[in-house]
């Protein structure tokens, strides 16, 4: 088997259909699933996937399992929210038929806030490693964890369509989830709420993707992107407050 696409997912029955219907000139394609209360694993098996089921266990180590689920010579990992343009359909197909060549590669992520592609804010070429062979692949225990490859890496054509949020009503129910999920991982780590740390984010989160990173270009959905972002920022180290404080917290 040469190419294996893997997806991690959970309550991604809106987005799955179309990432998955864009992986077919893959050999396999294998969903991971954390635990999903909607119709994802349904959708999933429908679509010809294999489906392996595993409670979230963080970030890291969910892509981890994802890669030990693949069967190919070569993965290619996409967010239950992404998918593939021809051009990188195209170039993955090339790369996975010549022999020798880089171990893995760098797919540019076009970002779509609120319908529109983001150019600026950090956004203009944002590069992330998602082909490689699999056995020179691993991801490391961390959060929002990258593939590590042992050996050469190259930069393929294309892009993966990333579409972030469609409205506000989206982006304040995903970021809770993940700002949640994002909380309790720094906890497990040992990492303590900081009120200095907290204040900080929101001025410095908008100022550096609105000003610095010039978002301001991308006009409304650029400001958009950068307050919400920087509201991220925010809830990431202040939900740790939360859970010192709430009933996880035993009294001494």
């Amino acid at each position: 088997m040469r190419l294996s696409g893997v997806v991690v997912a959970q309550d991604e029955e809106r987005d799955l259909p179309r990432c998955l219907a864009a992986l077919s000139f893959c050999d396999e394609i294998v969903v991971v699933d954390g635990g999903s209360r909607d119709r994802t694993v349904e959708l999933a098996r429908a679509a010809g996937a294999r489906v392996v089921q595993n409670p979230w266990p963080g970030y890291g180590a969910q892509r981890q399992r994802s890669l030990a689920e693949a069967r190919g010579e070569w993965v290619l990992a996409v967010d239950a929210d992404e998918f593939v343009d021809d051009a990188l359909r195209e170039g993955v197909l090339a790369c996975v038929a010549a022999p020798g060549g880089p171990d893995g590669h760098r797919v540019r992520v076009e970002n779509r806030f609120f319908g529109r592609p983001l150019r600026h804010g950090g956004l203009g070429r944002d590069l992330h490693l998602r082909l490689y062979r699999r056995e020179k692949a691993r991801y490391e225990d961390a959060l929002h964890a990258g593939a590590v490859v042992e050996g050469p890496l190259g930069e393929l054509p294309g892009a993966l369509v990333h579409e972030t949020y469609r409205d506000l009503d989206d982006y304040l129910e995903k970021q809770n989830r993940y700002t949640s999920a994002v909380a309790r991982e720094k906890r497990a780590r040992g990492q303590r709420f900081s009120p200095l740390s907290a204040a900080a984010r929101l001025p410095w989160g908008f100022g550096r993707r609105y000003l610095l990173q010039a978002g301001f270009l991308d006009g409304w959905p650029g400001f958009a992107y950068a307050a919400l972002s920087a509201y991220y920022d925010f809830l990431k180290v202040a939900k740790l407050r939360d859970l010192e404080h709430g009933p996880e917290r035993t009294e001494g």
